[in-house]
């Protein structure tokens, strides 16, 4: 299988409420919006991939599927965040792997995993 692009879709219960989270809590970048102008879905930029939140869920979507962000500062983002008022599962912890990692959730209580590579950990590949 060659695989030539992906993305996560998400159909969340709000798209409205959904969309403001993704776009002004998270802060994620809109790669493309389409759809209703009223209502439309968005495609956001996710780092080395995308996440499109679009339609309507019959519910909450919380589950299995979880997201995992790879941050440079998961400390600015904790502080950022629930001052935003994102629903903070479990703050910064240095994990026994190395990693700091904490947990948010979406609207619909999809998992959101912020993570942040240690400048000393073996996943580190951006020496900024």
């Amino acid at each position: 299988m060659e695989i030539l692009s992906s993305r996560i879709l998400l159909r969340p219960a709000d798209l409205g409420r959904s969309r403001r989270f993704y776009r002004d809590v998270l802060g994620l970048a809109v790669y493309r919006e389409f759809g209703p102008a009223d209502d439309p879905g968005v495609v956001f930029f996710l780092g080395q991939g995308l996440l499109e939140v679009s339609g309507h869920g019959p519910g909450p979507s919380a589950g299995p599927v979880m997201i995992w962000l790879q941050v440079r500062d998961v400390q600015a983002e904790h502080r950022r965040l629930a001052a935003a008022g994102a629903r903070v599962l479990r703050e910064p912890v240095v994990e026994p792997w190395g990693l700091t990692e904490m947990w948010i959730e979406d609207p619909d209580g999809v998992a959101i995993v912020l993570v942040e590579v240690p400048a000393d950990h073996p996943l580190r590949r951006d020496p900024r």
